[in-house]
């Protein structure tokens, strides 16, 4: 079988409100997704044994490759079918780790695709589902990167959204920022409820309208994450003030920031005067929507 390859685009939270925590510890949330142009890159090659490579600009940080979520997605897997082909995974990299932009998520739905191409499973095929549950609370969201809204714990997935196209900046102002100590800032008990909000309304399709929709939500985890963080304030007032940026906000549970612009040109010019400003900074420009 020749090489297959797939995308592991980044996960933007362009929203993401937490409704209260479950008696078992887990965070209930309702967030709209997206995806931007950027990311990680995953290749496959049929072969007698499950093998995964990583190179790239941020391999150094995905961590051991034993416990990558590729490799887990793959062993989520074929624990559901017997007769699953494996092979070799190559990892390329670019994507920050402990950014809240969902990269292990990406590439672990990537290789779940791309094990459905090379053993001809359709994509809603409920073992893949089962497996990418399995593997990530962000990993059945990825299976299918399109806009849409995840409630629940993440499980739970709404039908893919429409939306304008926008230039967007993804930022990580150098700062790791695991999961868990931000929802332990957030402070919420076994059990506990968030004070009722009123619940979201359809998100809308026209660009104006979903400026507005957007800036009347928020990510509950800013807060949290800025207390813990501090650049994350820097990095959402840098964004804030380049030319055209129409909404400047933390993506998941941090620390990657973005902004958005009407235009991928727009995007691109801010993205260049922020990297000259922060040259440590990651930072790229590209779109969403669309």
């Amino acid at each position: 079988m020749p090489s297959l390859a797939a995308p592991a685009p980044a996960k933007v939270n362009l929203t993401l409100r937490i409704l209260g925590r479950r008696a078992d510890g887990y965070h209930e949330l309702e967030s709209l997704v997206a995806f931007a142009g950027c990311g990680d890159h995953l290749a496959f090659c049929a072969g007698p044994q499950l093998e995964l490579a990583v190179s790239g600009p941020t391999a150094g940080q995905s961590g051991a490759v034993a416990d990558n979520l590729v490799l887990r997605a793959a062993k989520a897997l074929a624990a559901r079918i017997s007769d699953l082909s494996l092979g070799r995974f190559t990892l390329t990299k670019q994507l920050p780790a402990g950014a809240g932009l969902g990269g292990g998520s990406a590439d672990a739905a990537a290789a779940l695709r791309l094990l459905a191409q090379a053993n001809h499973l359709a994509l809603d095929d409920g073992r893949l589902l089962d497996a990418a549950r399995a593997t990530g609370a962000d990993v059945p969201v990825c299976l299918d990167p399109r806009p849409r809204m995840m409630r629940g714990i993440g499980d739970i997935l709404s039908a893919p959204v429409s939306l304008p196209k926008f230039g967007i900046i993804i930022v990580h102002p150098g700062v790791a920022m695991p999961t868990a100590p931000v929802f332990a800032a957030l402070g919420l008990r076994h059990g506990e409820q968030c004070p009722a909000r009123p619940a979201s309304a359809a998100v809308p399709d026209e660009r104006d309208a979903l400026l507005r929709w957007l800036a009347d939500e928020r990510n509950d985890l800013e807060a949290p994450a800025i207390s813990i963080a501090p650049a994350v304030a820097e990095a959402l007032r840098m964004i804030g003030t380049l030319p055209g940026c129409r909404l400047a906000r933390m993506s998941g549970s941090g620390s990657a920031c973005f902004g958005l612009f009407d235009d991928e040109g727009a995007a691109a010019t801010g993205a260049g005067r922020l990297a000259k400003a922060q040259g440590r900074w990651w930072v790229r420009a590209n779109s969403i929507g669309g």
